[in-house]
């Protein structure tokens, strides 16, 4: 009861019509004092931060969507270049065999060539050195048939004994040698 008694002395908790009017009247100019020069400046502010952020946020889904297709545009260009890389790797192997291949007929050939210029060096050299075998024994079986006979002998004699004398000797022994 004490409560209520308080309640009821209260002027505020009364109901009068003319502090209802003048609070309503209150009311209406603070709010549309409020509208005119608060509300809509800040609504304008907040509008406006609300566009930034937005626009923000579209920049940045625009800048990640970029970011993945340079991402995705570098890995096509680094598995492209592994790919070239390989190929090339490939190209430069391919030649080097074929190089060494080319050298290695060449260097055959060249051997095979100095080995052919040797045979026939070596075969001129032995038929020089069997002539010159020959025309020693010749020159030296003219002279022991000149010593043992002691007499001069005419131009055909000499002929038919030189070539008695190397028809004698047996050279295919050194031509066999030389073969071997």
């Amino acid at each position: 009861m004490l409560a209520a008694a308080l309640i009821a002395a209260n002027p505020l908790i009364e109901v009068r019509v003319g502090l209802m009017v003048w609070t309503l009247v209150c009311f209406a100019i603070t709010f549309y004092v409020l509208k005119r020069f608060a509300f809509g400046p800040v609504q304008k502010i907040i509008d406006e931060r609300r566009q930034r952020i937005r626009q923000a946020l579209e920049e940045a889904d625009k800048a990640r969507a970029e970011a993945r297709r340079l991402l995705e545009e570098h890995r096509s260009l680094m598995q492209q270049a592994r790919g070239d890389a390989e190929q090339i790797l490939a190209e430069a192997r391919r030649i080097a065999d074929a190089q060494r291949e080319r050298m290695r007929d060449e260097l055959e050939a060249d051997r095979q060539r100095r080995l052919e210029e040797t045979t026939k060096q070596i075969e001129a050299e032995t038929r020089r050195a069997l002539e010159q075998i020959r025309a020693e024994v010749a020159e030296l079986a003219l002279v022991a048939t000149g010593k043992v006979t002691g007499k001069v002998l005419t131009d055909k004699d000499h002929r038919r004994l030189i070539e008695d004398a190397v028809s004698e000797l047996d050279f295919s022994v050194l031509e066999g040698d030389r073969r071997n």
